[in-house]
């Protein structure tokens, strides 16, 4: 096990790298996280030590190996309909005021992971369709953004293991959303699928080419970020999204301190952000 060591030092430089690259602030008590998460990258870049892992890493010469640690520590575990009330607050609040909407409704789902939250936008837009026909006519646009290709590739595929189907997802929605691919897999229908597209995005980069959204889906992602660059990050949603559009957050993630470009709207439950 001697090969999974690292030194303070070596955990320090590697937590700045990170902070640099995409903005992920990693805490002191993240070593085993690091460990876990870089360890099957050893016989992949033929390196025997996660020592010498982290100092090939800091070099900016290798590009692949970079890119791939950036994409093992920035994938993060997601289900369908998470928190299930976002979803629901669509259906129930939000769609319906976008009923004058002579465009596809636009949404975007920033760090989209491997594509569960997309996907389940694009289901909870569907269920709306079959109930409400004449609202959102146009239909929607959903955009998911990742920093990781890796997890562009699979949400591009919509193929997903029984392990991933498990969590979230109704024997119903199952049925109705997914077809059998074989090997146990199960990929996302077409009419879904066709709902959503994918590009790759640092979100400490610009969003100037994204274009405008009337809701924007961050939940969960800005924990990992310092203030200074949440309040960046936030700045740039409200720049992003039309007046009165909407922004959700994590459960558990605030925006007290950050911006005041947006109202807060409490829901039952839950809590959204409106553009001001």
């Amino acid at each position: 096990m001697e090969n999974k060591h690292l030194q303070q030092s070596e955990y320090d430089q590697f937590r700045s790298f990170l902070e640099q690259q995409c903005g992920i602030v990693l805490g002191d008590n993240k070593l085993y996280l690091v460990k876990s998460r870089l360890a099957p990258l050893m016989a992949r870049f033929n390196v025997e030590s996660l020592s010498q892992l982290v100092s090939k890493t800091l070099s900016p010469h290798e590009r692949q190996l970079r890119a791939a640690v950036v994409d093992a520590m920035t994938t993060n575990e997601t289900l369908w309909f998470r928190d299930q009330y976002p979803f629901e607050l669509l259906k129930t609040k939000l769609f319906p005021e976008f009923k004058e909407l002579r465009r596809p409704i636009k949404i975007w789902s920033a760090a989209s992971s491997s594509g569960q939250e997309p996907y389940s936008i694009a289901m909870s837009v569907a269920e709306f369709q079959s109930k409400q026909p004449g609202v959102l006519k146009m239909g929607a646009q959903i955009i998911g953004t990742d920093i990781s290709n890796t997890m562009l590739d699979m949400c591009k595929n919509a193929e997903y293991d029984s392990l991933a189907l498990a969590r979230g997802l109704s024997v119903e929605r199952r049925q109705k959303f997914f077809k059998d691919s074989g090997n146990g897999m199960a990929q996302v229908v077409d009419p879904i699928k066709k709902m959503v597209s994918f590009r790759h995005l640092n979100l400490l980069d610009s969003y100037a080419l994204m274009g405008k959204f009337d809701i924007i889906f961050c939940r969960n992602v800005l924990i990992y970020f310092a203030p200074e660059v949440k309040a960046k990050i936030i700045a740039q949603f409200a720049q992003a999204l039309n007046p009165k559009g909407y922004l959700f957050l994590g459960a558990s993630e605030s925006m007290a301190g950050l911006s005041d470009s947006f109202d807060m709207v409490r829901c039952n439950p839950g809590i959204i952000y409106q553009k001001k």
